[in-house]
């Protein structure tokens, strides 16, 4: 019956096919860079002059600010970008590799070369991406050296030990490398690009010093030569471009009537009883106690200092998702804004810091965006950086890997999806064949049924009316027969 209703709507074979609109195959997938300038703090824009960056907020959209993860520093917080997973998620707990056991520790740089510290059990948007189909490349940026379940981002560029992560035509180099060769001659589809500016200053000089407001113009100029270059390869309309950061920075407190925080000095703490630490590294740190001594460990350090934050793992506060991964020590520290935790002594010096509380205002980046699939001159509502990732997936029509964000945290900021339209096109023609398909059906059912109940009634007819004949004809006869 079916048949009888799609042959009689001329929709069987082919004519079917072609009255839904087929899903977007034109391979018209745009492509996405991703660019993090380490540390710029999401005000940094508003103390200096920055045309480049009014001018992409203008053409784009522009956040309040992001929300990176805890701990605010910038290996955990890359990773998050990569994979959209909080950092006791993916297991990227620090800047620094560690082993407890033998107490070696591991520089940033050196760090990046430990797969297995990065290959945790998250996948990086490259690897993902590659396995897709697309093509993936990645410079300088955090994660890139490591290789994920025996596979590396197919293009790639390390930063050489000791590098100068302030020189500006290494940055341009670096553009055209990424814009003029890896996009346009090659056709990758997706790249992560990485500047350590402006945190190295803000570290040496202040967030609040006139070097940092000269990095920040610097930064600017560099907005406006990826976008010159893009548009000079002729990628404008093709390429949609994200700038963002891991973290910001805040203004190291010292000095007057501010006391600095130094473990050894604590009364009842004693180093001789912690088999492992990991402090003076900025706010943060993290002890391993001895066997026995963890109670004794904890009771002295708690409570020990007005700007000190202690806690056993697992009692760390759910909302920082920095308790609940084998990597964390047993005893995690953190201090308020401003201050740093210093070990024996103090050895930090820096001006500016972060690794704060990710609540902390001056923790929080900046965020950018511009291409043909996002909105123009619109100011966005703040969002965690775990919803990024999701949202580059979406970019690249790739299906993302378990994550912690969602694309409901950013769908607003896109224009609607010409492959969208279609589905949604798709839907309505399905809709309406499907009702125009039933109305056939019960038409047909309703005529047949009507022709077989005329039918009956005939038959029933013919025959009472035949049995009628032979019973008159019957009648004659024996009348005839008297």
């Amino acid at each position: 019956m079916l048949l009888i209703c799609l042959a009689v709507l001329g929709l069987t074979g082919s004519s079917l096919s072609a009255a839904i609109p087929p899903p977007d195959a034109t391979g018209s997938r745009n492509k996405l860079l991703l660019v993090s300038f380490d540390g710029f703090r999401w005000d940094y824009d508003q103390d200096v002059d920055t045309p480049n960056l009014d001018k992409m907020a203008w053409d784009g959209v522009r956040a309040e600010y992001v929300t990176p993860p805890f701990l605010t520093i910038t290996s955990p917080a890359h990773f998050t970008l990569l994979t959209g997973r909080y950092v006791e998620n993916h297991g990227v707990i620090h800047n620094m590799w560690f082993n407890t056991s033998t107490q070696e520790k591991k520089q940033y740089y050196q760090t990046q070369f430990v797969d297995s510290y990065w290959d945790n059990g998250s996948l990086p948007i490259w690897i993902t991406a590659q396995r897709q189909g697309l093509k993936a490349g990645s410079l300088h940026f955090p994660g890139t050296a490591a290789t994920y379940r025996g596979e590396t981002v197919g293009v790639s560029q390390v930063e050489p030990f000791l590098y100068d992560h302030s020189n500006e035509t290494d940055w341009r180099l670096n553009i055209d490398k990424v814009i003029g060769e890896w996009f346009h001659q090659q056709d990758l589809d997706f790249v992560s690009l990485y500047f350590g500016e402006p945190d190295v200053i803000g570290h040496k000089f202040g967030p609040d010093s006139p070097e940092r407001r000269e990095m920040v113009q610097q930064v600017d100029r560099t907005v406006g030569y990826i976008r010159d270059k893009i548009q000079e390869h002729g990628l404008t309309d093709r390429l949609n471009i994200i700038i963002t950061a891991d973290h910001g920075m805040t203004t190291v407190l010292r000095g007057g009537t501010f006391e600095e925080i130094t473990l050894s000095k604590i009364p009842g703490f004693s180093f001789k009883d912690v088999k492992f630490h990991l402090v003076d590294y900025g706010p943060a740190g993290m002890l391993l106690p001895k066997e026995g001594m963890l109670e004794k460990v904890y009771q002295a350090l708690k409570g020990s200092h007005p700007h000190l934050h202690v806690y056993k793992k697992e009692e760390m506060p759910a909302r920082l998702h920095y308790g609940n991964h084998p990597r964390l020590l047993p005893i995690i520290l953190f201090a308020d804004p401003g201050y740093v935790i210093n070990g024996f002594f103090p050895v930090q010096f820096h001006k500016g810091e972060h690794g704060f509380d990710n609540q902390v205002m001056d923790m929080k980046p900046f965020f950018r965006v511009v291409g043909p699939d996002f909105k123009t001159n619109l100011v966005f509502r703040s969002f965690e950086t775990v919803n990024v990732y999701p949202l580059m997936c979406h970019l690249l029509g790739i299906n993302p890997e378990v994550n912690d964000g969602h694309l409901d945290n950013t769908k607003d900021m896109m224009v609607p999806n010409k492959k969208n339209k279609l589905n949604a096109l798709s839907q309505v023609v399905v809709g309406l064949s499907a009702v125009t398909v039933f109305l056939a059906l019960v038409f047909i059912m309703t005529t047949s049924y009507a022709g077989c109940k005329r039918n009956r009634v005939e038959r029933s007819f013919n025959m009472e009316h035949a049995a009628g004949y032979i019973g008159e004809e019957k009648t004659d006869i024996k009348q005839s027969s008297f």
